[in-house]
């Protein structure tokens, strides 16, 4: 594992709150750009950034935690991208339910 790898894993699963969160991926829309389903029902057109854009391969159907724009609240920023395992674990603790999953899927 590289060292900038190492730089941007954190030591634990982020989890949303104030500001930020998580949303399914459901296309993307050209550049950097995605357009990405959120748990709290709104469809937000969301930016990936160049330090996660270079490290990190984002696809139609994952789970990423979003920070929200305070001067645009249908837009904001990739801030991680969950490993299924994680997934998993926010399932178990209600912090993503079933049906979020399986609705996205049906959208993709």
């Amino acid at each position: 594992m590289s060292r900038k790898t190492e730089e941007y894993k954190p030591n634990e699963t982020p989890l949303p709150g104030g500001d930020t969160v998580i949303c399914g991926v459901i296309r993307h829309l050209g550049g950097d750009y995605l357009l990405a389903k959120c748990l709290d029902g709104v469809n937000r057109k969301v930016r990936i950034p160049g330090k996660i854009r270079k490290k990190v391969w984002i696809s139609e159907g994952d789970i990423i935690l979003v920070g929200i724009w305070d001067f645009s609240p249908d837009k904001g920023d990739v801030i991680y991208r969950y490993e299924r395992s994680e997934i998993n674990k926010l399932v178990e603790k209600n912090i993503i339910p079933k049906d979020f999953l399986d609705a996205l899927s049906e959208l993709i």
